[in-house]
């Protein structure tokens, strides 16, 4: 044995080279059935894979410049991540930005900008700037509900994302005032650290769900009592990233705690179907909210992306006469989000958030019924200037799903779908998701929040105004680039948004339905703890 290991020692090193590449070269040559490409080109072939494979990234750091990547090119990251970072969020020497291309956001400021006295609630806090219209308000829900925070975290499940990155998502909300969407995927232990909740369910009524797959009441009514943080339900019909799509939780995905959490068996895979079996058509819809607003409660609302409107215009005409129906609606943009899905289905199934929110806003205005709905949009809002475009348009609040990751540390490495996640913000696997730092998080979420809530405030007086509500369809032009001209967001849908009822901020301030107090002894501590740490910028 000696011997034997005395003569390997005198093989030179680049011998043992070329024996390895002989034997990929054999391999690749006479046994390779699969791939063409190392076949014909033995060992030179398999660089062709590994470039592609670190394609993405090359792109990312050294290819495409800083306005070409999507969904988020790397300003808009870098803004974010700088804001969550409580860091200068500035840049200088002018924009960048090709301000003739075509649908080129125009925010017009006033000549004189709304001024803030030392008597207003934004004098000592900047950073106040809740939702103008309270939830339920206008069907005398038992517990009407009026947001903290015009900007809060879309659905995103446990399950889809890391305990982690939902744990710090739900710290920094509370810390931020802001309210937590679970997603589809059950309320779990993560979404209880003090935020407000807003509770979401699908197809699959994962969390409210009976022992044949279909919707509980008395699930959702327990629910609901023991879980005074859940001030709001939401109801998905479809979303973005795949509408009108099901899905399938797989058996191998499913551990004790998901199981326990979503109501499903152990070592069985859970079907999601298209379509709801709680319910059956629009009117079914309207009797469903009904019942779960009052069994419970709460505000109950619904969550879709826009395509045919036909169905649309029947559940506003029904509202109308019955005077029932959602509290809110949450639109969601075709562009697709965290969901994993088809490109298919990505990338063209449903309209873009804009066009989608404006032909829905026109259907419930042409029914007098806007200033009864709370409009929630979802759709890469999560930067002041399309916020300001939003609210233009008719929102009363954001919600923000990828723009939330980013803050969280997300880099947009795009592998949400395969459990590989490099950051652990989209991975159930617990190595990765060992590098989140819970506590540092939560604070960059809610620094995430309080800053952009800050600078769509700027923008907001700048215009003239004291909440983004006041704004109107003439406060914002869109640049027509093949043309070389601009009009306003009125001119461009054919609409003027309906006024909302705001009177002052001070008037929000003192509402007795103002969320964003839902607190543990704990949680008081770390929110104390937290503006102790908050200094001044710049």
């Amino acid at each position: 044995m000696d011997a034997f290991f005395h003569f390997l020692g005198l093989i030179p090193w680049w011998l043992y080279i070329i024996i390895v590449l002989a034997l990929i070269a054999i391999r690749d040559i006479f046994f390779n059935k699969k791939h063409i490409i190392t076949h014909n080109f033995p060992i030179v072939g398999h660089f062709r894979y590994a470039l592609e494979s670190i394609g993405p990234e090359l792109r990312q750091y050294i290819v495409a410049n800083n306005r070409e990547e999507l969904p988020f090119n790397r300003i808009e990251r870098g803004w974010i991540y700088a804001s969550a970072k409580n860091e200068n969020n500035y840049e200088g020497f002018g924009t960048d930005r090709d301000i003739f291309e075509n649908n080129y956001i125009f925010v017009n400021n006033a000549l004189l900008p709304y001024k803030v006295t030392e008597n207003h609630p934004n004098y000592k806090d900047p950073y106040f700037l809740p939702c103008a219209k309270v939830i339920g308000a206008s069907k005398k829900r038992a517990r009407p509900f009026r947001p903290s925070s015009v900007i809060n975290v879309s659905a995103m499940s446990f399950g889809s994302l890391s305990a982690r990155a939902i744990e710090s998502m739900n710290k920094g909300c509370n810390l931020a005032h802001a309210y937590h969407n679970t997603g589809e995927g059950g309320l779990s232990p993560y979404h209880k650290t003090g935020a407000d909740v807003v509770f979401h369910f699908g197809t699959g009524y994962f969390g409210v769900r009976d022992g044949k797959g279909g919707f509980s009441m008395e699930k959702m009514i327990a629910l609901v009592k023991d879980n005074p943080q859940i001030r709001a339900i939401e109801v998905k019909l479809s979303q973005g990233a795949k509408p009108g799509k099901g899905g399938v939780l797989p058996a191998a995905k499913i551990t004790e705690e998901i199981s326990e959490i979503r109501h499903v068996p152990l070592g069985k895979d859970v079907l999601s179907p298209p379509t709801h079996s709680a319910f059956e058509g629009v009117e079914g819809l309207i009797n469903f909210v009904e019942d779960i607003a009052t069994a419970t409660g709460l505000p109950v609302g619904i969550k879709a992306a826009i395509g045919k409107l036909d169905q649309w215009k029947e559940l506003a005409t029904l509202m109308k006469t019955t005077g029932k129906g959602p509290d809110f609606i949450t639109v969601d943009g075709g562009e697709g989000g965290t969901g994993a899905a088809p490109p298919s289905f990505a990338d063209h199934v449903a309209l873009p958030w804009m066009f989608g929110f404006s032909e829905l806003y026109r259907i419930f205005d042409e029914q007098e019924l806007c200033d009864q709905i709370v409009f929630i949009g979802s759709g890469k809002l999560g930067f002041p200037a399309q916020a300001a475009k939003a609210f233009s348009l008719g929102v009363d609040c954001i919600n923000v799903a990828r723009e939330a990751m980013l803050a969280i540390g997300c880099i947009q490495a795009k592998a949400c779908h395969n459990n590989t996640c490099p950051t652990g913000v989209a991975t159930q696997n617990k190595w990765l998701q060992r590098g989140i730092n819970i506590e540092d998080k939560a604070v960059r979420t809610n620094f995430y929040f309080k800053n952009f809530r800050k600078e769509f405030l700027e923008m907001t007086h700048a215009c003239g105004y004291e909440h983004p509500c006041q704004l109107t369809m003439d406060d914002v032009e869109v640049s027509l680039g093949d043309k070389n001209l601009i009009q306003p967001l009125a001119a461009s849908f054919g609409y003027h948004k309906v006024k909302v009822p705001f009177t002052s901020m001070k008037d929000l301030q003192e509402c007795p339905h103002l969320g964003g107090h839902y607190k543990t002894k704990k949680e008081a501590k770390n929110v104390k703890k937290a503006k102790q740490k908050e200094e001044v910028r710049y």
